[in-house]
């Protein structure tokens, strides 16, 4: 009995690593979540107050080399109706920098409404959002890569099906 529980173990397939960091790009700040290995949870890690693109790259440097990342996640902020305004392209101008100097991929993730919804979990916490501008950042962050995390999982799974048919 043994043995066959053994051959069992042994022909499951490994679970991919996943390492993702989530950014959440502002003029003054930059939130960043990471995920849990497994690629099924985003936490908040830090915000890192924005003085030069050197010192900020250099910060999330620190970041993804602590957690073996393969992949940047950044949050694209498009207009409600869809487009990209002056906004947006700040953020595609400064991740384009950013993942050469990393040397990393990036995908965007439409960030519409997750600073809203990250205050809006603040005030649910009793804590006030304009004495917590970091924390705001770091849970708008999460919710990016959390997104991005399930769209992933979802596609996947889908593919998984589409194969089995």
């Amino acid at each position: 009995m043994d043995s066959r529980r053994s051959n069992v173990i042994s022909q499951e397939q490994p679970k991919p690593f996943i390492s993702a960091l989530g950014l959440d790009f502002g003029r003054k700040r930059i939130g960043v979540a990471g995920c849990d290995r497994t690629g099924l949870i985003a936490t908040g890690i830090t915000t890192i107050e924005r003085t030069s693109f050197e010192h900020d790259v250099e910060q999330i440097r620190q970041i993804v080399n602590e957690r073996e990342v393969q992949v940047l996640v950044m949050g694209l902020p498009y207009s409600m109706d869809g487009s990209l305004g002056f906004q947006a392209r700040q953020v595609q101008k400064f991740t384009t920098r950013l993942a050469k100097a990393l040397n990393l991929p990036v995908e965007y993730m439409d960030e519409r409404l997750t600073s809203f919804q990250a205050e809006q979990l603040l005030i649910a916490e009793n804590r006030s959002p304009s004495r917590n501008k970091g924390l705001i950042d770091r849970k708008a962050a999460a919710l990016i890569l959390q997104q991005w995390l399930d769209v992933k999982r979802a596609n996947s799974r889908s593919s998984i099906a589409a194969i089995e048919y």
